[in-house]
Formats: structure tokens, sequence, C-alpha cells
């Protein structure tokens, strides 16, 4: 993937979502991508300050989907998983996450699901749904 956008036959390409926390959006994103894209992609996620666990509304709405998060711990954001991946996307990072000439960057804007309520909380899940089957869809 020369410039991060084009798939190349045979290679499987890696995605990293970025949150803050590493506890909500990026998570749930990470543990779509994987249920959807099962072996054709590698998935990583990670945050700038993680938390110490994934919020509890977070796993309860993932569980209505037949996802378990109960066991993932959020992650510090190396910059490896940076040069690692071929497609990064950022969730209310800010500037935390270190930009690499040639990969593709996509900013989601999603609401922090700190402090809100599963209704609130299942929401969001279903726009990091969709958009998680977008990307897939892109990258063939």
């Amino acid at each position: 993937m020369a410039d991060g956008t084009d798939a190349v036959p045979g290679v499987r390409p890696t995605v990293l979502f970025v949150c803050v926390h590493n506890a909500g959006r990026s998570q749930m994103a990470a543990a779509l991508l994987e249920k959807y894209g099962g072996d054709r992609v590698d998935v990583l996620s990670a945050g700038s300050a993680p938390a110490g666990t994934v919020n509890p509304a977070v796993v309860a709405v993932m569980n209505e989907v037949g996802i378990d998060l109960a066991a993932r711990v959020p992650r510090l954001l190396d910059v490896d998983y940076v040069r690692a991946a071929d497609v990064v996307v950022t969730m209310g990072c800010g500037d935390a996450c270190p930009v690499f000439p040639g990969k593709r960057y996509l900013d989601w804007v999603l609401d922090d699901p700190a402090g809100q309520d599963v209704d609130a909380v299942r929401v969001i899940r279903d726009d990091i749904d969709a958009r998680v089957r977008a990307l897939l869809a892109e990258l063939g």
C-alpha cells in the first residue's frame, strides 16, 4: 500500500483505531472490525491517555450485539502501532497521534461515551458500526 489507500492482493491491511482513553470508541470500532473483517484485516486500538478499564456502558452495549469486551484492557498508543498501520482512524485524540507519510488517516467525529448512559452509548455504537462497515467495504 504505497499511498495507504489501495489494497494489495494477498496483503491484509492493518487498521489502528485511536481515541483518548481507549475505553470506548476505539474499543467498539476495533471489536466491530474484527467481527466483520475476520482474517481479512488486522486490527489495533490504543489511546493517548488510556483508562484503567473499558467503559461499563460500552461493555453492555457491545454485549447486546454479541461482542464481549469485558476482558479487554485499554492500551497506550505506541509509535510502533502507527508504523504498523495502513489506516489510522482517530476519534477525538487531537494531536496525540503521530503522523507518518504513506498512511491513510481518517478522523471520525463521534461523541465520547464517557459518562453517558447506555441509551446514548448505543447510538454511538450504531454510528461506529456503520462507519466500520463502510471502511471495510473500501478496504475490499
